[in-house]
């Protein structure tokens, strides 16, 4: 497994690209404004297909670059879960006043909970995890260890649940769920840098909260 990961766009917001070498497969997740551009490169110079275009949400920092994705690679398959589409459709909300126009999209599949998929070899598991949005999710990949957390941990505390879709006893439960994992799992998150679930549990006094 290779991960290559970029941050960019207004509101700072992380895009990676996991890859199986062997396979010469990846997935991007998350495609902020003016951001995929390098890990589209990246694929193209390594010989790798990228497959799809996985969002852990819909918020516009997420989802911004999909047609950037899907114009670099056509068959990229774009996955949100059902609950976020509508942000998909109509990207450019009145909540966010933006300085850009954002396609609107529609997806190639729905994400749901406990769902099963692969990037090559690399088994990936939906956990669907609302609060910060309806249809937000998280993918665990359970052999390497690791878990693409949107905005659910970021950048030592959590994600808002302030926003007019957000609740906050269903993120109370998505954090406790995510926290469940291996201690040991690596969080690659929204925003911010990675860490561990682990470390999170032991410093982040948002989560430690969440979980009393």
């Amino acid at each position: 497994m290779k991960i290559v990961s970029t941050t960019g766009g207004i509101a700072a917001t992380n895009s990676f690209l996991v890859a199986d070498e062997a396979a010469k497969v990846g997935v991007i997740f998350d495609a902020p404004n003016d951001t995929v551009e390098p890990l589209l490169e990246e694929a193209k110079k390594r010989g790798w297909e990228i497959i799809g275009l996985w969002l852990t949400h819909g918020h516009f920092d997420h989802l911004a670059d999909h047609e950037v994705v899907k114009k670099a690679f056509p068959k990229a398959k774009v996955m949100i879960h059902v609950l976020d589409e509508p942000k998909l459709i109509k990207p450019n909300s009145s909540m966010f006043q933006l300085p850009f126009v954002i396609p609107p999209g529609k997806a190639d599949g729905y994400l749901t909970d406990g769902q099963e998929l692969a990037i090559g070899g690399l088994h990936v598991k939906v956990m669907h995890t609302p609060g910060h949005s309806p249809g937000h999710v998280v993918f665990y990949l359970a052999g390497d260890r690791l878990v693409v957390g949107g905005d659910m941990i970021i950048m030592g505390s959590v994600g808002r649940t302030d926003l007019p879709d957000s609740d906050n006893e269903q993120f109370a439960a998505s954090i406790r769920k995510l926290m469940a994992l291996p201690p040991k799992t690596q969080l690659l998150p929204g925003h911010g840098h990675p860490s561990t679930l682990e470390e999170e549990q032991q410093s982040n006094w948002q989560v430690k909260r969440l979980l009393k």
